[in-house]
């Protein structure tokens, strides 16, 4: 069960009570992130982010910041999205109120400091570079640039290095006090809190302001596709990094939950088609999985690959037919069954910790989205036909809008592309 309160100036309060634990998780997101952006201050949302733990006129600095909540034994981090920016903080639920105090002066006190910004520079180039140099992980990075080429969300998270190297001070206060306003925040608590204590703790410390909207964001409109794209990363690797994609229905879209079953029936466990024809019984591969990339007004659908070099286009090849089998003759109805319940197994267990299920709602309200709390979104999955996740699998693999990334040892893109043609 949650309670969602709607304050006077349009900032949301979600609270998630749960008695039967001893802790207590405090979360904040504002909507923004790269998606916000333009191509000249790409990556502005995740230095933002950053400053925050680097001092406030209360807490001079990170040492005092870090310090008073290793001093309590708090897990506590911050994100950055492509569509959204958040904070938390998960202690003993006694101090709460230090965690609410400590997010509340770290996103309304920062001192944005020049000194510390040009530290912070370095700080963020090494992270680009510990993605970069990972491809498991930057795949995905060069797999949405590629297949959201030409709109925002084709933009990375942490933008380009010479955009960390030159961005001022100014123009990263001023893209803060743009976004980090009172209407554009939902407020989380989680765990085992008084109610009344907490909200005027809350109300205290992340006071009302003048009614706004929240941010909106545009519609992203992309180029119809023709044929297949590819892109290449040319790396000298004997394990191939393979990432294949669609563009499917928003997060939002109320079919949704239906393109999630699909890609659980694909690639969502070590008993799925992918994982079953392609690893165990062929060995092309050391993993691979089928997943959802959601966003508003458009989403992937994604099928990554950690491939042996020399196998990297009889897998391809494989995979193709895997997909194409989904298309031509359906997935069966013991199939679906089973996505059900592994879906609904995942999301009681997700669910049973307070800070994942509270941030599971945040994510769902700070889109504007009806909040589904577990109980209406298993009913939702339960509903789900075979005949409805069939029309999906039609709808989605249309091969002339493949989109294709590799990171590995090849140049020529034509074997790939002949490959997704035929």
């Amino acid at each position: 069960m949650f309670k969602r309160i709607v304050r006077k100036d349009g900032s949301v309060i979600i609270l998630v009570p749960k008695k039967d634990t001893k802790s207590a998780t405090f979360e904040v997101l504002y909507k923004v992130g790269s998606r916000q952006e333009t191509d000249a201050n790409n990556g502005v949302s995740h230095f933002v982010e950053h400053l925050m733990f680097k001092g406030t006129h209360r807490r001079p600095n990170t040492i005092d910041i870090s310090k008073e909540l290793d001093s309590i034994g708090a897990e506590y981090n911050a994100f950055t999205g492509k569509e959204h920016t958040g904070y938390y903080i998960t202690a003993d639920s006694t101090h709460l109120p230090l965690a609410i105090d400590m997010i509340s002066d770290m996103v309304h006190n920062s001192k944005f400091d020049p000194q510390e910004i040009d530290r912070e520079r370095g700080v963020i180039v090494e992270e680009i570079n510990m993605y970069e140099d990972n491809p498991l992980m930057y795949i995905e990075d060069v797999f949405e640039e590629h297949m959201f080429a030409g709109s925002n969300l084709g933009r990375s998270i942490a933008g380009p290095r010479v955009n960390i190297q030159t961005i001022s001070r100014n123009s990263l206060y001023n893209y803060y006090k743009k976004y980090y306003y009172s209407s554009n925040i939902v407020i989380g608590l989680a765990g085992n809190f008084n109610e009344a204590q907490a909200l005027k703790f809350v109300d205290k410390l992340f006071p009302l302001e003048k009614k706004s909207a929240r941010v909106k964001n545009k519609k992203i409109v992309l180029a119809k596709q023709t044929s297949p794209k590819i892109r290449i990363v040319k790396r000298s690797l004997e394990q191939v990094q393979l990432m294949l994609g669609f563009k499917t229905l928003a997060s939002n879209d109320k079919n949704f939950n239906k393109v999630q079953v699909l890609a659980n029936v694909l690639g969502g466990n070590m008993s799925s088609r992918l994982f079953l024809n392609i690893r165990e019984r062929k060995g092309l591969c050391y993993f691979i999985r089928a997943a959802t990339s959601p966003y508003e007004h458009v989403s992937a659908f994604t099928i990554q690959a950690g491939l042996n070099k020399e196998k990297t286009y009889e897998a391809l090849e494989a995979i193709k037919e895997e997909i194409n089998d989904v298309v031509e003759k359906g997935i069966s109805a013991d199939e679906l069954k089973r996505a059900k319940d592994n879906i609904r197994g995942r999301l009681i267990l997700r669910l049973e910790n307070a800070g994942s299920h509270l941030n599971f709602l945040l994510s769902q309200e700070i889109i504007e989205q009806k909040i589904k709390d577990l109980d209406e979104l298993l009913a939702e999955v339960d509903r789900i036909k075979l005949s409805d996740v069939n029309q999906i699998a039609k709808d989605i693999f249309q091969w002339p809008n493949a989109n294709l990334a590799i990171i590995g040892p090849f140049e020529d893109k034509n074997k790939f592309l002949k490959i997704l043609k035929k």
